[in-house]
């Protein structure tokens, strides 16, 4: 209970998390089950999506969201959609592999769109839908190397304020959480891209680029971007919408 007297509670809420399986997502997962809801695990990775929702008592979703055509016909019955699942690619825009890019905004763009369009009727019908859009720093700001990435998370941006707007009068939010770097196995694979790019060595990475920006030094954890998730779900954040809320370590206060 907060020092307000108010408890953020789920209970009774059915919650969707892409890339649900590691990660922010799973800090998602197990924090929206704590809460009291009721948690499907979606990620590529059906073993450990699987373990995660015998762990938390929900269910797993295991799924390739890149093939994004397999989507266009989803019906999803969920009050909470958690987009989180994504990868990250890092070269020169005139390296870049089209291919690559390609998947990476297939992932990290069409599939949000098609989840949202999927679960939105179910959340118009009840009058009650959380759309939780994991994006980025670089969601507001870019980086060299990422054109692919930073694209998908703009993009993704603006997705979330068109859902915002209308899904406004049927009790539906949408909002994007913004982190800077955070330890998850898709940062650990970014630390070795860096290096090679760059040509450092990797223990080099996080001191000399990843925390450049940040006044706080040090990367920050799955748990803190899910709590934030946690609140931003419950009724108490129906005020909330249209937004995007770093967890950043005050990279963007410069």
């Amino acid at each position: 209970m907060s020092e307000s007297g108010l408890t953020i509670s789920l209970a009774g809420r059915r919650a969707l998390v892409t890339g649900g399986a590691s990660g922010i997502g799973a800090a998602c997962a197990r924090a929206f089950a704590l809460a009291g809801a009721h948690v499907t695990v979606c990620d590529l990775n059906e073993d450990a999506a699987k373990a995660l929702a015998s762990e938390i008592g929900g269910d797993y979703w295991a799924v390739d969201l890149s093939d994004t055509e397999a989507l266009d016909d989803l019906s999803l019955d969920v009050d909470i959609l958690v987009n989180n699942a994504g990868i990250q690619r890092v070269a020169p825009i005139h390296e870049y592999d089209p291919s690559t890019w390609r998947l990476i905004n297939r992932l990290m763009l069409e599939s949000p769109f098609l989840l949202i369009r999927a679960a939105l009727p179910g959340m118009y019908e009840r009058g009650f839908g959380r759309i939780i859009n994991i994006s980025s720093v670089h969601g507001l700001r870019a980086s060299a190397y990422k054109s692919a990435y930073v694209s998908a998370k703009h993009g993704l941006e603006g997705l979330s304020k068109v859902t915002a707007l209308e899904g406004a009068e049927h009790g539906v939010t949408s909002n994007c959480i913004n982190p800077s770097y955070v330890r998850t196995a898709l940062v650990e694979k970014q630390i070795a891209d860096q290096a090679a790019t760059h040509g450092i060595a990797p223990d080099e990475v996080v001191e000399k680029i990843m925390l450049t920006e940040s006044a706080i030094k040090r990367l920050g954890e799955p748990e803190d971007v899910a709590s934030f998730a946690t609140w931003m779900a419950d009724d108490l954040a129906g005020m909330v919408t249209g937004a995007s809320y770093t967890v950043d370590g005050g990279w963007t206060a410069s």
